[in-house]
């Protein structure tokens, strides 16, 4: 609220509130940074060899560099069975980078037989998914149905008032035990499941610790169907419905079981790799459809690439095979969806350095599951964001504001590490609360100064937000516009029907002239100073406006 205030008086123009928050300007950072290096991007040119036997494409291993071997380290030490890397493990050919040195490769191996010179094949299972909780089905039904995680909020909401799931607004994917013997009967009540519950029926429901567990239920649990049959639904409800019974009636079934085969071949001390997935039993994944080795987000994960089932291959085998070598470009990070961004706010912790920090934030990120999309919300009302089709485009506005803070404390998630941090030491008495209070006064006064200090004369560029098809802007600037409509409506009784012409006419110019009333505005910034780095005046472009100091590296740019 301090800041708020405090950056609203300063860079704001007295036109428009500059909203700071603790969870919300982290999200919007975390928009406005993947938009800056998607647009200072430079794709760099590489090649892949590669090879068919026996009619098996298989890819030369490639050699790891040192960032890869240190975010392995990285996740090792978070999985349970973490192992040292060893060296010698890291084998194969440096990446290719440039042609010549590819074809010369490409020579070297054409007229040499493949030899297969290791087979591995590793059983595997998998757990069902857990229940759900509300983040996890915003992030679906964004990905599978384009529902905005408010959408899906509202039909969670509506669901719950129908009487035909539980309490919505949960933090946990985890059930308490007293809610076990009742599973059989809100089994029997999803009637329009009844080919999946069949199995079930008479039998005993397994308990799982990762189902059941009242160490992990504070409030409430996790959303499951109530037993209720659904009835007058409408289509978004249903399709939010159905991921809520299928989710709830996965997890009474058997783990899918799964086979990984990975082969190894060699060609004139050169290796190539190819692995390859088998479902042995479906188990639960037949209550989704999707009995295949790996869901359509698995196969987006690994670059697109569909596991398959590989011919059975013998250790020493050789054979004829077809090398070839395929021209790629590196390619820039993909812009944010409301269920990337989701993600990314539920681990967000990982962002932060340090290790007692990133353990605070390890459970929930910025936000909470139930509060996050409205925090999506926010940023589209403040005419921070906008979308374009499923993405998440800053606005200037958003990006300039981000720009404009320098305390690195508000735009990310270690001002929520630090909080959380202290206020578990805090209930656990290990820390005075006192304390806690006074350091938050230090830090408000030390940001007030801070702010108060900066006389570059910089402001922040206020668009009205655009009318976009389909997307958040529209919806909120149409129900922006109803508002004032009805008030005249109330009135209109007692006005005459040329006072009602006159105000209709009215209403109707701002709309008419704002395009030559923004042109006009904005042909007065020339020679101003530069809102962004405040050293420049701003000049005119051929289709933007910019700062004289562009060549010192001021971004500056408002488009015509």
């Amino acid at each position: 609220m301090n800041a708020t205030r405090l950056y609203t008086m300063k860079y704001g123009q007295n036109r428009q509130v500059l909203s700071i928050g603790r969870v919300q300007t982290p999200t919007l950072a975390l928009i406005v940074n993947r938009q800056l290096e998607i647009q200072n991007f430079v794709p760099k040119q590489y090649w892949e060899l590669k090879t068919v036997y026996r009619d098996t494409t298989f890819s030369a291993i490639l050699r790891k560099s040192d960032e890869e071997l240190v975010l392995e380290a990285e996740k090792q030490k978070e999985g349970a069975a973490a192992k040292a890397a060893k060296p010698e493990d890291n084998r194969g050919i440096e990446p290719i980078t440039d042609r010549e040195r590819g074809v010369a490769l490409l020579e070297q191996i054409k007229n040499s037989p493949f030899t297969i010179t290791n087979v591995t094949r590793k059983n595997g299972k998998e757990a069902p998914p857990p229940s759900v909780r509300p983040d996890f089905l915003q992030v679906e039904c964004n990905r599978k149905f384009a529902f905005s995680a408010d959408e899906t909020l509202k039909t969670i909401q509506s669901l719950y008032e129908k009487k035909v799931t539980t309490y919505p607004r949960v933090d946990t994917t985890f059930l308490s035990d007293d809610i076990y013997p009742k599973c059989p009967g809100i089994l029997k009540g999803l009637r329009d499941y009844q080919a999946l519950t069949a199995p079930l029926d008479g039998a005993t429901l397994p308990k799982s610790k990762k189902v059941f567990d009242n160490s992990k239920v504070t409030d409430h649990h996790a959303i499951i169907p109530t037993g209720q049959p659904p009835q007058n639904l409408t289509d978004m409800e249903r399709r939010v419905f159905d991921l809520i019974a299928r989710r709830f009636i996965a997890v009474f079934y058997p783990d899918c079981l799964f086979a990984t085969t990975t082969v190894i071949g060699e060609v004139e001390q050169i290796e190539f790799k190819v692995s390859g997935k088998q479902i042995l039993e479906p188990g639960w994944r037949v209550v989704f459809g999707t009995p295949s080795a790996q869901s359509q987000e698995e196969k987006d994960e690994k670059g697109g690439e569909e596991e398959n089932v590989l011919p059975a291959f013998v250790v020493g085998e050789s054979g004829p095979h077809l090398p070839d070598l395929y021209e790629k470009w590196t390619q820039p990070p993909r812009p944010y969806t409301e269920a990337t961004l989701l993600r990314a706010m539920e681990t967000a912790g990982k962002l932060v350095d340090n290790d007692e920090l990133r353990d605070a934030l390890k459970e929930n990120g910025i936000g909470r599951p139930s509060t996050r999309a409205a925090i999506i919300e926010t940023l589209f009302r403040r005419n921070y964001i906008r979308k374009e089709k499923k993405n998440l485009i800053a606005t200037p506005t958003g990006v300039e504001l981000i720009q404009i803070i320098h305390e690195e404390l508000l735009k990310s998630a270690e001002l929520t590490g630090i909080w959380e941090k202290k206020l578990r030491e805090i209930e656990k008495r290990t820390y005075n609360a006192g304390q806690f209070l006074e350091e938050l006064k230090q830090m408000v006064s030390e940001i007030v100064m801070s702010v108060l200090s900066d006389n570059s004369n910089r402001h922040i560029t206020i668009q009205a937000p655009a009318p976009e098809k389909g997307g958040k802007n529209s919806a909120s600037s149409a129900s922006a516009s109803d508002k004032p409509k009805k008030e005249p409506k109330k009135r209109a009784p007692q006005k005459s029907a040329a006072k009602k012409t006159e105000t209709a006419t009215t209403d109707s110019l701002p709309a008419a002239a704002e395009q030559p009333a923004s042109v006009v505005q904005a042909d007065e910034l020339v020679g101003q100073p530069c809102p962004l780095c405040g050293k420049g005046t701003v000049i005119k472009g051929k289709t933007a406006y910019g700062c004289s100091e562009w060549k010192s590296g001021c971004t500056f740019r408002k488009p015509f």
